[in-house]
């Protein structure tokens, strides 16, 4: 009897070594967006991982992506996802439910992920071990700003379940001692930073650019007039 042929993702994963990526990905520009960021950021900041692991802020990068997910044997996701859950609830998902998820995107680098995983599917390159921590978030509309109390309360858990996730694929972390000779991101990207430098309300519009908008409300304001 003819022995069935390996799924090529098996293969793979059976063939190189283990090397894991764990991946924040979303817009800190726009509050509980930027959940994914924050969380690699500290787990960067309070964990000393393997050499085989490596930490990466994706922002929305999207499709960009590609080839750092499809060569590592194991993906960890942090972001924040539409689960229809009250906000800061958190949720681990794994493999195959990760791209079942689709359907709740709310951004455009969510959409760019889920493409980037059917992409790595087709190719026969969908990470053999992959795994989503994700939080409902709370607001996604002040622009400028920074978590949500609930969803910021979700980061240390957060964290502690990356931890869990990569010691159950074999990579064990150390609770640092101290700070990390590097950052993950620029000094001005670091959360305190960011959130330290924004300007009060009433010099930065906290529903989008503001330039935008004026510009948006003039042109209206013209077609009405010229309607009329």
């Amino acid at each position: 009897m003819q022995s069935a042929t390996p799924h090529p993702d098996l293969v793979r994963s059976q063939q190189a070594p283990a090397r894991a990526l764990v991946l924040g990905i979303g817009n800190v520009l726009w509050a509980d967006e930027g959940f994914g960021v924050r969380a690699v950021e500290t787990l960067h900041e309070r964990f000393a991982l393997p050499d085989s692991v490596s930490l990466m802020d994706g922002g929305t990068q999207g499709l960009v992506l590609l080839a750092d997910v499809t060569d590592r044997s194991h993906v960890l996701v942090f972001d924040a996802i539409d689960f229809g859950d009250a906000p800061g609830t958190l949720r681990v998902l794994r493999d195959r439910a990760v791209p079942a998820w689709a359907g709740a995107k709310m951004s455009l680098h969510q959409q760019s992920f889920m493409e980037l995983l059917a992409i790595a599917d087709l190719q026969g390159r969908f990470p053999p071990h992959l795994a989503l921590i994700g939080v409902q978030p709370e607001r996604l509309t002040d622009f400028g700003g920074s978590l949500s109390p609930c969803v910021a309360a979700r980061l240390a858990e957060a964290v502690e379940c990356a931890v869990d996730v990569l010691r159950g694929w074999g990579f064990d972390g150390q609770r640092r001692t101290a700070p990390p000779a590097e950052r993950l991101n620029d000094r001005a990207l670091q959360r305190a930073a960011y959130e330290a430098g924004r300007p009060p309300p009433e010099a930065a519009c906290r529903i989008g650019d503001a330039r935008f908008l004026n510009l948006r409300q003039a042109l209206a304001s013209n077609a009405g007039q010229k309607a009329a």
